[in-house]
């Protein structure tokens, strides 16, 4: 019983320090969040916010994570269009372009930045403190968005179009990170502007090599079932 009082108690305070990450973020934006700003909002010292996150990257993860609910929620609805595996797979890169190119440093945070050894099991952490953020999400998909690698998320969604015949198996996995680092690479360029694009010309440029790529992959007698091409 006083084990159960405690972790209650640690998932309050880690909700009174999110919620106040939260709001730094909304108001100034991600690049602006420190510790003390943080603690400051939600009526405690720095040190004590220690005790509940190892560091800022931390804090920030799961500040961040409260800003893809929308992603979420969107996601079943792009994945229905799909008629196969690989097109359910390209509508949820759409969805997914959508959202992280409209906000870039939420989803840096969340998929680029360092957050040492303890990323794997930083996301179920999450769910444990929000479980409401996947109400709304089916339950296939929910194992899906606990997983902390990118790539291993869509070579785990993408194992289906190997049962279905349209790629190798061995291929899987290959295909998964050739297309997360098409996704790093532009998002990187676009955060620092290294690239004259607009948001539109960068989910462009990143689905367009995104849907060249997986056709490399799709097996010649399988190619005229990807009937999904521009955004």
């Amino acid at each position: 019983m006083n084990q159960s009082r405690k972790d209650i108690q640690r998932i309050r305070m880690w909700q009174y320090f999110i919620d106040a990450a939260t709001e730094v973020i909304e108001e100034e934006g991600m690049e602006n969040v420190t510790i003390r700003k943080v603690a400051d909002l939600a009526g405690y010292t720095s040190s004590t916010a220690y005790n509940y996150f190892e560091d800022l990257s931390h804090m920030k993860f799961f500040a961040a994570l409260r800003f893809i609910k929308p992603y979420t929620e969107d996601l079943p609805r792009y994945i229905e269009q799909g008629e196969n595996t690989l097109e359910q797979w390209l509508y949820t890169w759409k969805c997914f372009l959508k959202h992280s190119f409209e906000r870039p440093f939420i989803y840096q945070t969340i998929f680029l930045d360092d957050l040492g050894d303890a990323s794997d099991e930083m996301l179920s952490r999450y769910y444990q403190i929000y479980p409401e953020d996947l109400i709304s999400v089916p339950t296939e998909l929910q194992g899906l968005l606990k997983e902390e690698s990118f790539s291993k998320r869509s070579e785990n969604f993408i194992f289906a179009a190997a049962e279905e015949g349209f790629i190798d198996q061995r291929d899987l996995a290959s295909l998964a990170e050739i297309t997360h680092m098409i996704w790093v690479g532009a998002l990187t360029l676009y955060i620092n502007k290294r690239k004259p694009w607009t948001k539109e010309e960068a989910i462009d440029y990143v689905y367009t090599h995104v849907h060249k790529t997986v056709m490399t992959f799709v097996k010649p007698a399988f190619k005229d079932k990807i009937n999904i091409h521009h955004l």
